[in-house]
Protein backbone atom coordinates (compact mmCIF):
# COMPACT_ATOMS: atom_id res chain seq x y z
CA UNK A 1 0.00 0.00 0.00
CA UNK A 2 1.42 3.73 -0.95
CA UNK A 3 -0.05 6.72 0.34
CA UNK A 4 2.32 9.24 -1.96
CA UNK A 5 0.21 11.95 -3.83
CA UNK A 6 -3.66 12.82 -3.17
CA UNK A 7 -4.22 8.63 -3.63
CA UNK A 8 -3.66 6.06 -2.02
CA UNK A 9 -3.04 2.74 -3.15
CA UNK A 10 -3.61 -0.76 -2.09
CA UNK A 11 -2.03 -4.08 -4.00
CA UNK A 12 -3.91 -7.07 -3.40
CA UNK A 13 -1.74 -10.31 -4.00
CA UNK A 14 -3.85 -13.72 -4.07
CA UNK A 15 -1.24 -16.67 -2.71
CA UNK A 16 -0.61 -18.98 -5.59
CA UNK A 17 -1.59 -16.10 -7.90
CA UNK A 18 1.06 -14.32 -10.78
CA UNK A 19 -0.81 -10.98 -10.48
CA UNK A 20 -1.50 -8.86 -8.05
CA UNK A 21 -4.36 -6.48 -8.17
CA UNK A 22 -4.36 -2.83 -7.32
CA UNK A 23 -7.04 -0.58 -5.77
CA UNK A 24 -6.56 3.08 -6.14
CA UNK A 25 -8.42 5.22 -4.08
CA UNK A 26 -8.56 9.24 -3.01
CA UNK A 27 -6.80 10.01 0.16
CA UNK A 28 -10.57 11.29 1.71
CA UNK A 29 -12.01 8.24 0.48
CA UNK A 30 -9.50 6.16 2.00
CA UNK A 31 -9.62 8.21 5.10
CA UNK A 32 -13.42 7.70 4.91
CA UNK A 33 -12.92 4.14 4.57
CA UNK A 34 -10.83 3.51 7.70
CA UNK A 35 -13.00 6.01 9.72
CA UNK A 36 -16.59 3.61 8.72
CA UNK A 37 -14.50 0.29 9.74
CA UNK A 38 -13.47 2.07 13.10
CA UNK A 39 -16.54 3.39 13.65
CA UNK A 40 -18.66 -0.11 12.87
CA UNK A 41 -16.26 -1.75 15.05
CA UNK A 42 -16.92 0.60 17.78
CA UNK A 43 -20.64 -0.06 17.29
CA UNK A 44 -20.29 -3.57 17.16
CA UNK A 45 -18.30 -3.57 20.78
CA UNK A 46 -20.83 -1.09 22.14
CA UNK A 47 -23.74 -3.78 21.02
CA UNK A 48 -21.61 -6.27 22.55
CA UNK A 49 -21.10 -4.62 25.63
CA UNK A 50 -25.01 -3.42 25.99
CA UNK A 51 -25.88 -6.61 24.96
CA UNK A 52 -24.19 -9.37 27.28
CA UNK A 53 -25.84 -7.60 30.52
CA UNK A 54 -29.16 -7.65 28.88
CA UNK A 55 -28.52 -11.55 27.50
CA UNK A 56 -27.54 -12.48 31.12
CA UNK A 57 -30.80 -10.83 32.69
CA UNK A 58 -33.07 -12.31 30.00
CA UNK A 59 -31.24 -15.82 31.49
CA UNK A 60 -32.09 -15.32 34.86
CA UNK A 61 -35.71 -14.48 34.41
CA UNK A 62 -36.84 -18.33 34.24
CA UNK A 63 -35.00 -18.78 37.07
CA UNK A 64 -36.41 -15.87 38.66
CA UNK A 65 -40.04 -16.85 37.37
CA UNK A 66 -39.94 -19.96 39.53
CA UNK A 67 -38.61 -18.43 42.34
CA UNK A 68 -41.40 -15.56 42.41
CA UNK A 69 -43.71 -19.30 42.12
CA UNK A 70 -42.11 -20.70 44.86
CA UNK A 71 -42.79 -17.93 47.51
CA UNK A 72 -46.21 -17.36 46.55
CA UNK A 73 -46.90 -21.58 47.10
CA UNK A 74 -45.00 -20.68 50.78
CA UNK A 75 -46.81 -17.46 50.96
CA UNK A 76 -50.03 -19.57 50.72
CA UNK A 77 -48.98 -22.23 53.10
CA UNK A 78 -48.20 -19.70 55.71
CA UNK A 79 -51.74 -18.00 55.37
CA UNK A 80 -52.73 -21.48 55.78
CA UNK A 81 -50.82 -21.83 58.92
CA UNK A 82 -51.89 -18.63 60.09
CA UNK A 83 -55.69 -19.73 59.55
CA UNK A 84 -54.95 -22.81 61.98
CA UNK A 85 -53.07 -20.98 64.80
CA UNK A 86 -55.75 -18.51 64.47
CA UNK A 87 -58.33 -21.08 64.61
CA UNK A 88 -56.18 -23.03 67.39
CA UNK A 89 -55.76 -19.80 69.87
CA UNK A 90 -59.91 -19.68 69.48
CA UNK A 91 -60.78 -23.50 70.35
CA UNK A 92 -57.94 -23.02 73.44
CA UNK A 93 -59.32 -19.50 74.16
CA UNK A 94 -63.33 -21.24 74.62
CA UNK A 95 -61.65 -24.46 76.45
CA UNK A 96 -60.01 -21.55 78.87
CA UNK A 97 -63.03 -19.67 79.15
CA UNK A 98 -64.96 -23.56 80.00
CA UNK A 99 -62.73 -24.23 82.67
CA UNK A 100 -62.65 -21.09 83.65
CA UNK A 101 -58.78 -20.77 84.23
CA UNK A 102 -55.48 -20.68 82.32
CA UNK A 103 -54.15 -24.15 80.90
CA UNK A 104 -50.83 -23.34 81.33
CA UNK A 105 -49.01 -23.57 84.32
CA UNK A 106 -47.98 -20.64 86.17
CA UNK A 107 -44.50 -19.52 85.77
CA UNK A 108 -44.33 -18.69 89.81
CA UNK A 109 -45.41 -21.59 90.40
CA UNK A 110 -42.40 -23.39 88.36
CA UNK A 111 -39.75 -21.35 89.30
CA UNK A 112 -40.19 -21.80 92.73
CA UNK A 113 -39.90 -24.76 94.88
CA UNK A 114 -42.73 -22.68 97.50
CA UNK A 115 -46.29 -23.62 96.90
CA UNK A 116 -47.98 -20.39 95.63
CA UNK A 117 -51.50 -20.30 96.86
CA UNK A 118 -54.25 -19.27 95.09
CA UNK A 119 -56.53 -15.81 96.17
CA UNK A 120 -59.73 -16.91 98.67
CA UNK A 121 -62.59 -15.06 97.55
CA UNK A 122 -65.07 -14.53 99.56
CA UNK A 123 -68.98 -15.63 99.58
CA UNK A 124 -71.32 -13.21 98.95
CA UNK A 125 -74.19 -12.72 102.16
CA UNK A 126 -76.52 -12.58 99.06
CA UNK A 127 -75.36 -16.14 97.41
CA UNK A 128 -76.20 -17.35 101.27
CA UNK A 129 -78.21 -20.85 101.31
CA UNK A 130 -79.78 -22.28 103.96
CA UNK A 131 -77.82 -24.79 105.61
CA UNK A 132 -78.53 -27.50 108.52
CA UNK A 133 -75.41 -27.39 111.12
CA UNK A 134 -74.32 -30.93 112.77
CA UNK A 135 -74.15 -33.91 110.83
CA UNK A 136 -76.14 -33.88 107.72
CA UNK A 137 -76.53 -36.30 104.95
CA UNK A 138 -74.15 -34.50 102.05
CA UNK A 139 -77.03 -32.74 99.59
CA UNK A 140 -75.67 -29.92 99.12
CA UNK A 141 -73.31 -28.80 95.74
CA UNK A 142 -70.05 -28.10 97.10
CA UNK A 143 -68.94 -24.68 94.82
CA UNK A 144 -69.84 -21.61 94.86
CA UNK A 145 -68.92 -20.58 91.19
CA UNK A 146 -70.43 -21.60 88.25
CA UNK A 147 -68.52 -24.74 86.37
CA UNK A 148 -69.42 -27.41 83.93
CA UNK A 149 -69.54 -31.08 84.59
CA UNK A 150 -66.77 -32.61 82.46
CA UNK A 151 -66.78 -36.18 83.25
CA UNK A 152 -69.67 -38.24 85.41
CA UNK A 153 -69.55 -41.43 87.03
CA UNK A 154 -68.88 -44.40 85.08
CA UNK A 155 -68.87 -47.96 87.10
CA UNK A 156 -66.18 -49.28 84.21
CA UNK A 157 -62.84 -50.70 84.76
CA UNK A 158 -61.62 -54.71 84.93
CA UNK A 159 -64.80 -57.53 84.61
CA UNK A 160 -66.92 -54.31 82.62
CA UNK A 161 -68.33 -54.68 79.33
CA UNK A 162 -69.00 -50.74 78.77
CA UNK A 163 -64.53 -50.77 78.05
CA UNK A 164 -64.85 -47.63 80.25
CA UNK A 165 -62.36 -46.12 83.04
CA UNK A 166 -63.79 -46.25 86.18
CA UNK A 167 -65.08 -43.27 87.85
CA UNK A 168 -66.73 -42.92 91.06
CA UNK A 169 -67.55 -39.71 91.23
CA UNK A 170 -68.08 -36.75 89.09
CA UNK A 171 -65.28 -33.78 87.71
CA UNK A 172 -66.38 -30.15 87.82
CA UNK A 173 -64.16 -27.47 85.91
CA UNK A 174 -64.28 -24.73 88.00
CA UNK A 175 -61.16 -21.70 88.01
CA UNK A 176 -58.40 -22.67 89.99
CA UNK A 177 -58.58 -21.82 93.79
CA UNK A 178 -62.87 -21.81 93.94
CA UNK A 179 -63.69 -22.33 97.68
CA UNK A 180 -65.16 -26.36 98.36
CA UNK A 181 -67.58 -26.47 100.27
CA UNK A 182 -68.72 -29.25 102.53
CA UNK A 183 -71.73 -30.94 100.85
CA UNK A 184 -73.28 -32.07 104.53
CA UNK A 185 -72.08 -31.65 108.03
CA UNK A 186 -69.62 -34.25 109.01
CA UNK A 187 -66.43 -35.37 110.49
CA UNK A 188 -63.32 -34.78 108.54
CA UNK A 189 -62.46 -38.46 108.34
CA UNK A 190 -59.03 -38.08 106.59
CA UNK A 191 -56.76 -35.77 104.42
CA UNK A 192 -53.80 -35.73 102.33
CA UNK A 193 -52.84 -36.24 99.13
CA UNK A 194 -52.90 -39.18 96.75
CA UNK A 195 -51.63 -40.00 93.46
CA UNK A 196 -54.92 -39.98 91.92
CA UNK A 197 -56.74 -37.77 93.68
CA UNK A 198 -54.35 -35.33 94.35
CA UNK A 199 -54.92 -33.18 97.50
CA UNK A 200 -57.91 -34.81 99.02
CA UNK A 201 -60.62 -34.15 102.04
CA UNK A 202 -62.85 -37.46 102.76
CA UNK A 203 -65.68 -36.46 104.97
CA UNK A 204 -67.51 -38.84 107.04
CA UNK A 205 -71.40 -38.26 107.04
CA UNK A 206 -74.40 -39.92 109.53
CA UNK A 207 -76.31 -42.92 108.14
CA UNK A 208 -72.33 -44.69 106.04
CA UNK A 209 -72.73 -41.34 104.25
CA UNK A 210 -69.09 -40.09 103.04
CA UNK A 211 -68.02 -37.69 100.39
CA UNK A 212 -64.52 -37.38 99.26
CA UNK A 213 -63.53 -34.02 97.66
CA UNK A 214 -59.90 -34.66 95.16
CA UNK A 215 -57.43 -32.05 93.19
CA UNK A 216 -57.69 -29.27 95.68
CA UNK A 217 -55.08 -27.13 95.78
CA UNK A 218 -55.37 -26.36 99.47
CA UNK A 219 -56.97 -27.79 102.42
CA UNK A 220 -58.57 -25.36 105.32
CA UNK A 221 -59.69 -28.31 107.37
CA UNK A 222 -57.89 -31.06 109.25
CA UNK A 223 -58.32 -34.73 110.45
CA UNK A 224 -61.29 -35.44 113.29
CA UNK A 225 -62.64 -31.60 112.91
CA UNK A 226 -66.40 -31.62 112.64
CA UNK A 227 -67.57 -29.33 109.73
CA UNK A 228 -70.96 -27.90 108.91
CA UNK A 229 -73.09 -28.38 105.56
CA UNK A 230 -71.57 -25.40 103.47
CA UNK A 231 -67.90 -24.72 105.27
CA UNK A 232 -65.16 -24.44 103.16
CA UNK A 233 -62.87 -27.24 103.43
CA UNK A 234 -60.37 -26.26 100.70
CA UNK A 235 -60.10 -24.81 97.36
CA UNK A 236 -60.07 -26.37 93.89
CA UNK A 237 -56.56 -27.31 91.93
CA UNK A 238 -54.93 -28.79 89.83
CA UNK A 239 -53.83 -31.87 91.80
CA UNK A 240 -53.14 -35.43 90.90
CA UNK A 241 -53.83 -37.48 88.22
CA UNK A 242 -55.31 -33.98 86.17
CA UNK A 243 -55.07 -32.39 83.06
CA UNK A 244 -57.21 -28.57 83.90
CA UNK A 245 -58.30 -26.93 87.32
CA UNK A 246 -61.31 -28.93 88.15
CA UNK A 247 -63.28 -30.44 91.19
CA UNK A 248 -63.52 -34.43 91.96
CA UNK A 249 -66.60 -34.88 94.13
CA UNK A 250 -67.77 -38.20 95.20
CA UNK A 251 -70.07 -39.97 97.34
CA UNK A 252 -70.26 -43.13 98.80
CA UNK A 253 -73.12 -45.15 101.19
CA UNK A 254 -71.90 -48.07 102.98
CA UNK A 255 -68.27 -47.83 101.32
CA UNK A 256 -69.68 -47.95 97.78
CA UNK A 257 -69.83 -44.86 95.42
CA UNK A 258 -73.22 -43.02 94.47
CA UNK A 259 -73.75 -40.47 91.43
CA UNK A 260 -73.48 -37.19 93.72
CA UNK A 261 -76.42 -36.16 91.45
CA UNK A 262 -79.00 -38.34 93.11
CA UNK A 263 -78.53 -36.49 96.68
CA UNK A 264 -77.62 -33.51 95.44
CA UNK A 265 -80.73 -31.65 93.89
CA UNK A 266 -79.41 -27.94 94.12
CA UNK A 267 -78.61 -26.23 90.81
CA UNK A 268 -74.98 -26.51 89.54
Amino acid sequence: MSTRGPYVTIVVHTDGALASRTIRLPRWAYRALVGCAIGLGSVILLGFALYLPIAASAARVPGLVREVERLQTDNRKIGQLVAALDSAERRYDRIRAMLGADIVPDPVQLATTLPVAPAIRAHLASNSRRLETGPSHPTHWPLDDPGYVTRGQATGGPGSNTGEERHPGIDVAVPMGSPVRASGGGTVLQTGEDPEYGIFVLLDHPDGYQSMYGHLSRVTVTTAQAVDAGQVIGLSGNTGRSSAPHLHFEVRLDGQPIDPRTLVKEQS
